[in-house]
């Protein structure tokens, strides 16, 4: 029984002494690989693009300011709202200084001073001339004098509501209290609120902004683009313009404005670009929004094309492999001369010819 079973166990030993000689072997034999087989594609078109981003910003913001130094005293308008070129926006309430005051109010004194005195010499040559006593034309200078002097009254009390108001008697529709939207468009800020000391604008002072006011029917986009392809970029160039905050809403483009100075930013060089924007009729747009410009950089037609992860580049050279023999699966390494590339495909001017077959990924 012993012997039974010490000969069963060397059966066992042998049989895996045999297992593992042969699972050696069958491991050390070369295998065979095998390659996906790439066709290059003809008549191919490739494009480089780029995906600038930026904001949707009206061409031109005016800020309002006011003619006059003052207190604003009413507002007639809100953010958001639409007002016409001459529509009132807010109201001044004039705080005169005091020499300028004074002054006024003596010219009035002094005219009025004046008045009567002519009054009474106009009258008395009235008199005289109805006796004969002066001539007409005595008579018609102390007419003439005595209207001078109504006209000067007059005068000096515009003069003083102006200071005192800032409104004249003559002239209450254009006054300078009135502060007027100078275009037509859409509201976009009220910085000021009732009370709101506000001066004019002067040599030393930019003066206060009122409101500010755009037309959001034209509106550009305004983005940065990197010194690596700003080469690529001019004027008129087209661009497709989408909006963040409105989905599926794109529009197009075309550039006017490439900015001839960079800025620094992150120790990257980048350079303004302005574009005008071809913007739909839709009511919700608001200045500010970010926004991507997609712009076609460079585009060919008509070309041959391979899968640029199956090129190899060495330095400035680039190469493939083609199959010469599809028996045994062997290549050649052939240098090629390429293109434009769009990251997925790559053109190739020489090197190769549309029925070659190319070494690809590994199956």
């Amino acid at each position: 029984m012993k012997k039974f079973f010490k000969i069963l166990l060397w059966i066992v030993v042998a049989l895996i002494f045999i297992a593992t000689f042969v699972y050696l072997f069958n491991n050390s034999k070369p295998k065979k690989t095998e390659f996906q087989i790439i066709e290059p594609t003809c008549d191919a078109t490739i494009s480089r693009t780029t995906l600038l981003t930026g904001a949707i910003e009206p061409r031109d913001e005016i800020e309002i300011k006011p003619q006059i130094s003052g207190i604003i005293s009413e507002i007639l308008v809100e953010a958001g709202e639409h007002v016409n070129h001459g529509d009132i926006i807010a109201k001044i309430k004039v705080i005169p200084e005091q020499s300028q005051l004074s002054s006024a109010e003596n010219r009035v004194k002094v005219a009025k001073t004046a008045l009567e005195l002519q009054k009474s010499k106009s009258a008395r040559t009235a008199e005289l001339y109805e006796k004969k006593f002066v001539s007409r034309e005595e008579y018609e200078e102390s007419q003439s004098a005595l209207r001078s002097a109504e006209i000067e009254l007059a005068s000096a009390e515009d003069a003083l509501m102006i200071v005192r108001e800032g409104v004249s008697a003559n002239n209450a529709q254009s006054s300078n209290t009135l502060v007027r939207s100078t275009i037509t468009g859409l509201v976009l800020d009220v910085p000021v609120k009732v009370g709101t000391s506000v001066i004019q604008s002067n040599t030393f002072n930019d003066g206060t902004t009122i409101a500010k006011v755009a037309d959001m029917t034209d509106l550009i986009f305004k983005g940065k683009v990197d010194e690596t392809e700003v080469g690529l970029l001019y004027p008129g160039q087209p661009m497709v313009i989408t909006i963040g905050a409105l989905q599926d809403v794109s529009c197009p483009a075309s550039i006017e404005y490439i900015s001839p100075k960079a800025t620094n930013e992150n120790g990257t060089n980048t350079f303004e670009i302005k574009a005008a924007v071809n913007m739909p009729d839709i009511k919700n747009i608001r200045a500010g929004y970010s926004a991507n410009a997609a712009v076609t950089l460079k585009e060919v037609n008509g070309i041959m094309t391979v899968p640029e992860a199956i090129v190899e580049f060495v330095g400035e050279n680039a190469f493939v492999n083609v199959l010469t023999d599809t028996e045994k699966m062997k290549f050649e390494r052939r240098a090629i001369k390429t293109g434009l590339s769009d990251g997925i495909n790559i053109e190739v001017i020489e090197g190769i010819k549309p029925e070659d077959k190319l070494k690809g990924a590994s199956l």
